[in-house]
């Protein structure tokens, strides 16, 4: 792959030197080279620096290079919460909920997560990948770089496995980083209703040693809220997955402080995604330990619910990252340029941090950091490319503006 150099550029974004967590204050710390170059070469980053040590750094200009006059370069996005792949979009509820029908009536004539299921379990593994595949390249434009993506929206051996295993042709075709989540105690499907540990002796003795043979995920999910899943439950579930190397990666106090960031904590798992209620000695288990806070806005967005309290985690030095949780219901977008105004705007994050939130700990929330997530020789070379803009402000500041002249993955432009 030819060599690009690209000259001229008004601000480099990212420039972090070590591949670790940012946590409290540490967050609005976003290194900044200004008038600079950066080289890049079979995919990867192979040097950068300022525009005055271009000629001692690279004394060949390779034939390739590209005034960035104006533009700012940063780090692809890093989106460690998604629900990417689904059979059919529910834009019905969404009326509903304007008409004033509340989530428990919706979900009492079969809407929610079991109609998403309902759809899915009648979709064929082909329709669900290139529905996945079409929503990939929508985001990829948008500068995602990286993505987790989960299951869930099975609730049946099939279907989850179903799942699982179009992610991993996801994996094998598209040259983003992808990250699979197992998350069939999404909720309990009809068939368990009165049937709770029937359901957990489903996940643990059929469906997890197949996806343990098959390799089909790297991380395990529950949802552990009121009428779903139990810290303890969630606990077993984990613990189930952790054997065949899973690691627990966790929906958390969206609705409720039942006590699940204390268990999440206790199993070290990666993240604890949510976040929207926080009490009692929730935050000082998350402070003291390695779990990322992985804080989904578009979410309360979409529900009209309180946002998470992002300062409150910041200032208690938690590790803060922020992800689109893109599915059907309740976060119906994968742009997490809006994920970052709406940080600024509503959760009163300097964009410094929302920034380092959604690239260097978003990496970190997927442990892909060594890879992405920050402008460092090395890493793959996924950069987004702005328009000519003022200053870095002025992305969350201009939030209903397509800012991004170019997305570049591996090195090649989309």
């Amino acid at each position: 792959m030819a060599a690009l150099l690209f000259i001229n550029i008004k601000q480099l974004v990212g420039v972090h030197k070590q591949n670790t967590v940012l946590r409290g204050s540490q967050l609005a710390e976003l290194p900044i080279l200004e008038n600079a170059f950066l080289l890049v070469e079979d995919g990867v980053i192979i040097d950068f620096g300022a525009m005055y040590e271009l000629e001692i750094n690279v004394p060949q200009l390779p034939k390739n290079v590209i005034d960035c006059q104006g533009q700012f370069i940063l780090p692809c996005w890093c989106d460690s919460h998604t629900h990417l792949v689904f059979a059919t979009t529910r834009e019905e509820e969404f009326i509903d909920k304007i008409n004033g029908v509340s989530y428990a009536e919706i979900a009492a004539k079969g809407g929610g997560i079991l109609n998403s299921a309902n759809k899915l379990n009648r979709a064929t593994e082909d329709e669900l990948f290139n529905s996945a595949w079409q929503r990939l390249q929508e985001v990829s434009k948008l500068g995602t770089g990286a993505i987790e993506i989960k299951s869930g929206y099975g609730l049946t051996v099939e279907g989850e496995i179903k799942m699982l295993r179009v992610i991993k042709r996801l994996k094998e075709k598209s040259n983003l980083i992808i990250k699979s989540t197992f998350l069939a105690a999404h909720t309990y499907p009809l068939a368990y209703i009165e049937n709770h540990q029937g359901y957990i002796d489903l996940i643990i003795n059929e469906m997890l040693p197949i996806i343990g043979n098959e390799k089909l995920a790297d991380y395990i999910d529950v949802f552990c809220e009121e009428g779903f899943f139990s810290p303890q439950e969630m606990e077993t579930i984990c613990k189930a997955g952790m054997h065949y190397g899973l690691k627990p990666k966790l929906h958390v106090n969206q609705l409720n402080s039942l006590g699940g960031i204390k268990y999440a904590t206790q199993l070290n798992a990666v993240s604890v995604d949510h976040l929207e209620v926080i009490a009692g000695d929730d935050i000082n288990y998350l402070a003291q330990s390695n779990t990322i806070g992985t804080l989904l806005p578009t979410a309360a967005f979409f529900l009209r619910m309180p946002y998470q309290p992002a300062r409150q985690l910041i200032n208690t030095n938690c590790a803060v990252a922020l992800a689109s949780d893109y599915n059907p219901g309740s976060s119906p977008s994968g742009n997490m340029n809006f994920v970052v105004a709406l940080s600024c705007i509503q959760l009163k994050m300097l964009p410094e941090e929302a920034i380092n939130a959604s690239t260097i700990n978003g990496a970190c929330a997927m442990e892909v950091q060594n890879e992405v997530g920050s402008i460092a020789i090395g890493k793959k070379a996924n950069l987004i490319f702005t328009k000519p803009i003022p200053s870095l402000a002025y992305i969350p500041y201009s939030f209903g503006t397509n800012l991004i002249d170019r997305v570049m993955i591996n090195g090649e432009y989309i």
